[in-house]
């Protein structure tokens, strides 16, 4: 058993966007064709029309608009309007997938999930904040080095001192987070055998977002854990969405928090 949700935004008590209508909105605007857009997601032309229809009406402005003439006969696009409404849709559901993931490692265990619930979420600016478990905890001399259990079967080690696990008071099977700045992870096609104590974890790059002289990496793991990474434009290589690639992540550069 697993706790999970889906995201939905609402207007006037009535149902605005979730991802169908999302999806909808985007294969219009790639493809041009609201009946094309509706044949590839196995709906009917009818149905789309509903569903844009029921959008124009709860939204500030118009979501489409039509074009006539030139090549191709015209066609539908989106407006600027509504291509700000996707992105907001994308982040918040993101945002929302997040807070689900956090409840996600109590389980089958409501007892787990109270104590979850009655935690301080710390707020810091990494934008890295993954719930794991920890699994072992290997002491020598002043430090410590944890093996924490993220979804699925993702692990990360991080070193802290034996000071810190005694003040914090981690123990076996406790719940915390791995707390991982953007800049500290490093997103490669290929992982190097030179320094095999880093971390290497594989994954799937969803986003690729170029700002200046940076590119932010969105890559999610198998066990579906979503890790980005801040690189400069330069380290990009061959990196493309869709890909297979690997994060590595050094063990002192991953903070705990409870």
């Amino acid at each position: 058993m697993k706790i999970d949700g889906r995201f939905w935004l609402t207007k006037e008590g009535q149902s605005f966007l979730g991802s169908g209508r999302i999806e909808l909105l985007e294969r219009i605007d790639k493809i041009g064709s609201i009946h094309a857009a509706a044949k590839e997601m196995k709906m009917s032309y009818k149905a789309a029309w509903e569903r844009i229809n029921g959008m124009n009406a709860l939204a500030d402005q118009p979501l489409i608009e039509r074009t006539t003439g030139g090549k191709g006969g015209g066609g539908t696009k989106l407006t600027p309007y509504a291509r700000e409404l996707i992105a907001t849709f994308h982040r918040f559901n993101e945002l929302h997938r997040q807070f689900i993931d956090r409840f996600s490692e109590a389980g089958n265990d409501p007892e787990r999930l109270a104590r979850i619930l009655s935690r301080t979420f710390l707020t810091t600016s990494a934008r890295n904040q993954l719930p794991c478990v920890l699994k072992e905890i290997e002491t020598n001399g002043l430090h410590s080095t944890l093996t924490l259990a993220l979804q699925g079967d993702d692990t990360l080690r991080s070193t802290i001192t034996a000071k810190s696990v005694e003040n914090m008071g981690l123990s076996i099977g406790c719940d915390t987070y791995a707390i991982i700045k953007s800049s500290d992870i490093n997103i490669v096609s290929t992982p190097s055998s030179s320094n095999i104590t880093d971390n290497c974890l594989c994954g799937t790059i969803e986003t690729l977002e170029r700002s200046g002289d940076n590119i932010e990496i969105a890559l999610r793991l198998a066990g579906g854990t979503l890790l980005i990474a801040l690189e400069k434009q330069d380290a990009l290589k061959n990196l493309q969405i869709g890909m297979e690639a690997y994060a590595i992540i050094s063990p002192l550069h991953i903070i705990i928090g409870l």
